[in-house]
């Protein structure tokens, strides 16, 4: 039975497959979309979806966000809330390889007429800074026991050795640092591949891109200036990138560690070996959990000097302190996690462990673990578009929670790279995207390729399906005119 025709229509943009379409699914999965985005995802993400449908513990329902398309176990756009007194398991095909591969905000109080005559040397500067594409390695140079610290620490490491502000760290998911990471339950063979890596980009859809918040695209005023988005034209600089080769390994080592014993020990079956899990209250179950907690504080930190180096350069080209240009963080969020969290599920309290993968957190107004100042109106949630569309601010609301507080996280692609590939050559690329305002650097022709617009789901299409949902809240639309590309 095609997938397709067991879809059942909930609303206008959330559709369900119930529990009964595959043997051993415990809840029915549900997708956030509209019509349109839902007829143009691939049956593979159903199937994985329905899949993950069948783990020990999950919660209510299978999640797939409006970006939804395959991935590694999980759909990336897949969460999953796992109740860990039900015998919840923990996955690393829910969480994903780039462990908190994620999003982070700088406002300037510069306008795009202000920075317009220096935009080819912001961002040649910038490239020379920020070390991007497969292998390449930062300036911050640690012995391997240090390293094993500073992911324990995350971010504040970075304050304390003059990377950041100490405000910057209220403006991070977890403060910067989540709290349990051990290092002693990472391989030398992660330390390895992680040590050189702080402060780069890495490859693939990673990007640091310099960004305006045009007048007519300021959506509500009143929370965009709470966020810091004070005046027409303002220049802002997003970036995406993760945990590199070091969160890689994390998930590869325990990935083989929960094959061993998931059936034989805890007696398990799954229906895909991607989806590999162990009890969160296991032993191997915890260590991976301290262990994951690593790779998300070495993200933290990998964020963290990309800034301190973002904001070097724009002081040296503008002559002003970045503290002049207030270069004021607006959020640091996270995707690809899998987190405790306290959510009330059929009137009760539940503690569960919340699988993000490709996937915002997108916390409500006067929830914990909030900013002070954002208590009100909500978290800000960073959703990236293509290169050659433009990005979206939003911010989180109560009715988020019957996703966990989950929203998207992208676009998501629609076309494998391989395939991108073969349509589009960077070069080209390149000089239609300066001919149109936007100036990009990439470490490869064939790499910027891959990720040509239309290889994306429409930016637009899925910030309207997350707002008619009631996931999350346009506030503002960014427009790109610069872009490094790993």
């Amino acid at each position: 039975m095609s997938v397709f025709k067991s879809l059942e229509k909930i609303s206008d943009t959330i559709w369900e497959i119930p529990a009964s379409y595959k043997e051993g699914m415990r809840v029915p999965a549900r997708i956030y979309g509209t019509e349109k985005l839902i007829q143009e995802m691939d049956e593979g993400v159903y199937e994985q979806i329905t899949n993950v449908a069948t783990l020990p513990g999950i919660t209510k329902y299978a999640l797939c966000m409006p970006d939804g398309h395959f991935g590694y176990g999980f759909p990336i756009g897949g969460v999953a809330a796992m109740d860990i007194a039900e015998g919840g398991v923990i996955s690393p095909g829910g969480i994903g390889f780039d462990i908190n591969c994620g999003m982070r905000l700088v406002v300037t109080n510069l306008t795009y007429h202000e920075v317009k005559p220096h935009l080819k040397k912001i961002v040649d500067r910038l490239y020379e800074r920020v070390p991007a594409g497969v292998g390449s390695t930062g300036f911050v140079k640690l012995s391997r026991s240090e390293f094993r610290k500073v992911v324990e620490q995350g971010a504040k490491w970075c304050v304390e050795h003059d990377y950041g502000w100490e405000q910057d760290l209220e403006l991070i998911e977890e403060n910067g640092c989540i709290q349990g990471a051990d290092a002693s339950k990472i391989s030398d063979k992660a330390i390895d591949r992680g040590v050189n890596q702080i402060g780069t980009l890495g490859s693939g859809n990673h990007y640091l891109e310099i960004q305006v918040a045009h007048k007519q695209h300021i959506l509500d005023p009143e929370i965009a200036k709470i966020y810091g988005i004070t005046q027409p034209d303002q220049v802002v600089i997003m970036f995406h990138c993760g945990s590199r080769g070091f969160g890689h390994q994390v998930a590869t080592d325990y990935l083989q560690t929960f094959l061993k014993v998931m059936e034989s020990k805890y007696g398990i079956k799954i229906l895909d070996r991607e989806l590999a899990c162990a009890p969160f209250n296991s032993p191997e179950g915890q260590a991976y959990f301290s262990a994951m907690k690593c790779g998300l504080n070495m993200s933290f930190v990998n964020r963290q000097v990309i800034l301190h180096r973002i904001r070097e350069v724009f002081s040296e080209i503008f002559g002003r302190s970045a503290e002049d240009l207030g270069m004021e963080m607006v959020y640091d969020v996270a995707h690809n996690t899998a987190k405790l969290e306290q959510h009330i599920i059929d009137g009760k309290n539940r503690t569960l462990l919340v699988h993000r993968k490709g996937s915002t957190r997108a916390f409500g107004p006067n929830m914990p673990d909030l900013p002070e100042r954002y208590k009100n109106v909500g978290q800000p949630v960073i959703i990236g578009g293509s290169m050659e569309t433009g990005s979206y601010l939003l911010a989180g609301v109560s009715s988020g929670a019957q996703s966990f507080f989950s929203t998207a996280h992208g676009s998501g692609r629609t076309m494998s790279r391989t395939k991108a590939r073969k349509m589009y050559r960077g070069e080209t690329l390149q000089k239609d995207m300066e001919k149109r305002g936007i100036y990009v650097r990439s470490t490869s022709w064939a790499g910027l390729a891959e990720e040509a617009g239309d290889a994306y789901k429409n930016i637009d299409d899925v910030i309207q399906a997350t707002e008619l949902a009631g996931l999350c809240k346009p506030v503002v639309r960014f427009t790109p005119i610069g872009n490094i590309k790993g």
